[in-house]
């Protein structure tokens, strides 16, 4: 395979994080606003001024402020560093180290930016600008773990598994929910959370000669 078609392959994640690097004064504004102040409380101007650009700038970047929802996931996964899944997944093709570069992305987004994702879903009880935002963020995930596991050659995944069920079981692993299980209430390190998320998905999704 060429140099150039395995660059490719990551085009969705590498213009994610392209857009997020642009983005990235008005996203943390955001973020910093509608966990201390809450969604209703907090205005377009609000976030301008925290971030020092133009009210314009803001409407150019997201819209309005219902578009602000997307500032939260941009926030989240800047955090997160994507240029360094990035960088990490096309620097190891080995389905295994590839694994291991996802569960470390999602234990820099859960202990980041865990506040942003409890805020999304909790206040999309209410808020159908962040319902629709959470549901869009996990489908961003999805999206950006099915590029990584439909370009591994065919029998890497496990023999019984089809890619949306291998997408459901890494999903059902590594969340939100089990992270803060495992950090708040067993007192795990995310160090230690991460290991075993890549020893975890590893071995569910692998075949056996992997």
């Amino acid at each position: 395979m060429t140099e150039e078609p395995a660059r490719r392959r990551y085009d969705s994640l590498r213009r994610t994080a392209q857009a997020q690097q642009t983005s990235a004064d008005i996203a943390r504004a955001a973020r910093t606003l509608f966990v201390a102040k809450g969604w209703a409380a907090t205005t377009v101007r609000d976030v301008a001024r925290e971030a020092g650009v133009s009210v314009p700038t803001v409407y150019a970047a997201y819209g309005n402020k219902n578009g602000l929802t997307w500032a939260l996931v941009d926030a989240a996964d800047l955090s997160a560093d994507v240029a360094r899944l990035l960088a990490e997944l096309e620097a190891a093709p080995e389905p295994p180290r590839q694994l291991a570069a996802m569960a470390a992305y999602d234990r820099r987004l859960f202990e980041r930016a865990g506040e942003v994702l409890v805020l999304l879903r909790e206040a999309g009880r209410t808020e159908p600008e962040l319902a629709q935002a959470y549901r869009d963020a996990r489908a961003r995930a999805d999206d950006a773990h099915s590029q990584v596991l439909s370009a591994w050659p065919p029998g890497t995944l496990r023999g019984d598994l089809d890619l949306p069920t291998a997408l459901d079981i890494y999903a059902a692993i590594c969340n939100i929910d089990v992270y803060t299980e495992l950090t708040l209430e067993r007192g795990w390190s995310p160090e230690r959370v991460e290991k075993w998320w890549s020893s975890v998905v590893t071995r569910e999704l692998l075949a056996e000669s992997r």
